[in-house]
């Protein structure tokens, strides 16, 4: 890093760093860019990205069935509905590989402006697709189509901005920075859930399906608008660029990160496992339970979720405070042993009426939000300097296709068949791997691998 003193920013919005407000601290712990400029940037531009999957998520159980797979009974057509949700998460490392050759040749902001156009306009076209009885196969074809957009989108919008305010923050705060890149998932969820559940109780069935699921179809792209601005107003800037640069965060050639760091990707892939596994298991999966195999009121449960999506964010700022305390790797290990704990009771909650899938809900979202608070990135100080930007972005997309993915589709599959104790043996699992993860990560650090 250039021994120039760092200036401070002066683009037009950004606010330079006052009294009172900490800034984030480079390699010299000089004053640079304010952390809480990075955060707003952060957090509208992921809620953005959450928003748009879990339109499509929720869409997956209420909508889709009916309109693309009505040639199959109710849950087969919610299965094929998950197995298309599943796809955005197949192509997005190959989505990251591409955004990040896009930034070598044209630069960040075009690679972030491209992504974003992509996914909002592949959200918004689904809004206006034919159903099947209208188009046949092809309407099929082109929801396939939108959806693997999304993903390729996902894969791409990936800025370096949460490594970089994980990474220059406060000393003894890096867990609570780290947690505020988390918090677009509970508010993508919460927008998304309460435009669902406005319009399905306002308006009728058939109205619902014919035009109403369309609109928050809709809204993404001009929220994704917003984003792409909150966002570029911070990586085109050069205080930023440079604090990137500095940092190293920058796209590295992949054969050479897979051959000389892949055990770190592989940890870092596996480490926040129980963290995503929970993630689809309490908001997508449930829904389709209740709707399936429940006689509880759809806008009643989707009320119900729009109060744990609040749950989530408080838990989120409670995870920040706690991994400050005890560590992130400790906080995630702690919450994996809790989400095992927390399996072993979800056929008795979902089996138990409207209190206990209630409690089922509500219980699930406060630990998805101190679990999913830390789950980004806390093993990316394991690669180094130079391999960080690109191991960060593709630990990510692995954690989500493996323990994401596929969670809905398995667990409503699986549960349909051999009962709700199959999503007991997911979590299982899921948490089993974090803990081994962990643990590897640990034997690594001891013996200074």
């Amino acid at each position: 890093m250039s021994s120039t003193p760092t200036q401070t920013l002066s683009h037009p919005g950004l606010s330079t760093p006052s009294r009172g407000h900490v800034p984030l601290v480079d390699h010299q712990n000089e004053p640079s860019v304010a952390p809480g400029d990075i955060a707003v940037g952060v957090v509208i531009g992921r809620a953005s990205e959450y928003f748009d999957f879990f339109v499509y998520g929720i869409a997956s159980v209420l909508v889709f069935p009916s309109l693309f797979f009505p040639f199959v009974g109710r849950l087969e057509g919610t299965l094929l509905a998950f197995a298309l949700f599943a796809a955005a998460f197949v192509v997005r490392p190959a989505g990251t590989l591409i955004g990040m050759q896009i930034q070598r040749r044209f630069g960040r902001s075009t690679k972030l402006t491209v992504a974003l156009f992509l996914l909002g306009s592949s959200t918004a076209v689904m809004a206006l697709l034919p159903s099947y009885e209208q188009a046949g196969t092809m309407a099929i074809v082109l929801l396939a189509l939108c959806r693997l957009g999304q993903g390729l989108a996902m894969g791409g919008s990936w800025d370096g901005l949460p490594s970089l305010l994980a990474m220059n923050a406060p000393k003894g705060r890096r867990g609570w920075y780290a947690m505020l890149g988390q918090l677009g998932a509970p508010l993508g969820f919460l927008i998304a859930c309460s435009l669902f559940a406005y319009l399905w109780n306002g308006l009728t069935t058939v109205d619902f399906l014919t035009w109403g699921w369309r609109y928050p179809f809709f809204a993404a792209f001009a929220i994704n608008v917003v984003a792409l601005f909150a966002r570029l107003r911070l990586v085109v800037t050069h205080e930023y660029e440079q604090e990137l640069q500095a940092r190293e965060l920058e796209p590295c050639n992949v054969a050479d990160l897979v051959g000389l760091q892949g055990p770190n990707l592989f940890i870092g892939a596996f480490a926040p496992l129980a963290s995503y596994a929970l993630f689809h298991i309490v908001t997508i999966f449930p829904l389709s339970w209740i709707l399936l195999y429940s006689q509880q009121n759809i806008g009643s449960f989707l009320s119900l979720q729009i109060v744990g999506a609040m749950l989530a964010g408080a838990a989120m700022l409670l995870s920040g405070i706690l991994a400050d305390r005890i560590g992130r790797r400790r906080t995630l290990g702690l919450l994996a042993g809790l989400i095992a704990a927390f399996s072993l009771f979800v056929p008795l909650l979902l089996n138990g009426g409207k209190p206990g899938q209630d409690l089922f809900v509500l219980i699930g979202f406060a630990l998805l939000g101190l679990s999913y608070g830390q789950a980004a990135g806390t093993v990316t100080s394991n690669f180094l300097p130079r391999f960080r930007y690109t191991g960060a972005a593709l630990t990510a997309d692995l954690a989500w296709l493996i323990g994401a993915a596929f969670a809905p589709l398995v667990a409503l599959g699986l549960s349909a068949r051999f009962g709700l104790v199959s999503v007991t043996v997911y979590l299982l699992s899921a948490a089993a791997c974090t803990l081994l993860a962990l643990r590897f990560n640990r034997m690594m650090r001891d013996s200074g691998e």
